[in-house]
């Protein structure tokens, strides 16, 4: 839905539960230079940290839901949502404001189905700890190979179109920690182009409350459970490319 501009509509999905970093990671998004956003935040059930949706609930599209996990909540946001473009921003992430306004240039450039950026990792009081953390891979063949072992994509620097669900499908909802990886592999598996933004464009809170480190163990077993799932595809590809 383009504004009167011409520009297309970006929805920002925030999945929350629980995260007392919500109001920042909301605030980031109402900073944005692009102007023809939309916030969509879906609470999973959430029992803390709700007041500090309330002084941005005039600009914000709430839904409430019962608590399903992050993939039950980012369906709900992509069939609610009414952007060309989707947006998922992990509810203690950042974005800099200028990420949707050149992630939508690049999109509409290369006619991208779905494109990820280079991000900073930030502490418990937004400071910088790490720059520059995406891996940068040479080919296609050394990222497929690289998904053996690693899920290289950080879910919040990602941007898709609003099509591309109809050709990949939704989130596995069945996964508690790993629905992003599941998801990247089924991209790259159905052949879509998934480029890469080398500019930093987003920060990346690493936390001690955060799911990855609190549920370390349940993320090995399901990001081993899901790569020999689609082993057998990805080594066919392999011998393809």
């Amino acid at each position: 839905m383009a504004n009167g501009n011409g520009l297309p509509l970006v929805s920002v999905i925030i999945p929350f539960y629980n995260c007392p970093f919500i109001d920042q990671s909301i605030a980031s998004v109402l900073n944005q230079t692009y102007p023809n956003t939309e916030i969509v935040v879906v609470d999973d059930g959430s029992t803390l940290h709700q007041n500090k949706l309330e002084n941005f609930r005039s600009r914000i599209h709430y839904f409430g839901k019962a608590n399903g996990g992050t993939g039950s909540a980012l369906n709900y946001g992509l069939r609610v949502a009414s952007g060309d473009y989707f947006v998922w921003l992990s509810s203690d992430d950042l974005m800099y404001p200028q990420k949707i306004e050149r992630q939508v240039a690049f999109m509409q450039q290369h006619k991208a189905l779905i494109s990820c950026t280079d991000f900073h990792l930030i502490n418990e009081y937004s400071e910088i700890t790490m720059r520059a953390l995406a891996v940068k891979f040479p080919s296609l063949r050394k990222l497929i190979e690289a998904l053996f072992t690693f899920c290289p994509i950080n879910g919040s620097t990602v941007m898709m179109h609003r099509s591309l669900p109809s050709k990949v499908g939704y989130f596995n909802e069945s996964l508690a920690c790993t629905q992003d990886y599941e998801y990247w592999l089924r991209v790259h598996l159905a052949r879509v182009d998934f480029y890469f933004i080398n500019e930093v464009l987003t920060l990346y809170r690493w936390h001690e409350g955060m799911g990855s480190v609190q549920k370390k163990a349940v993320v090995d077993h399901e990001f081993n459970l899901v790569r020999d799932r689609y082993a057998p595809q990805m080594h066919a590809m392999l011998n393809l490319l």
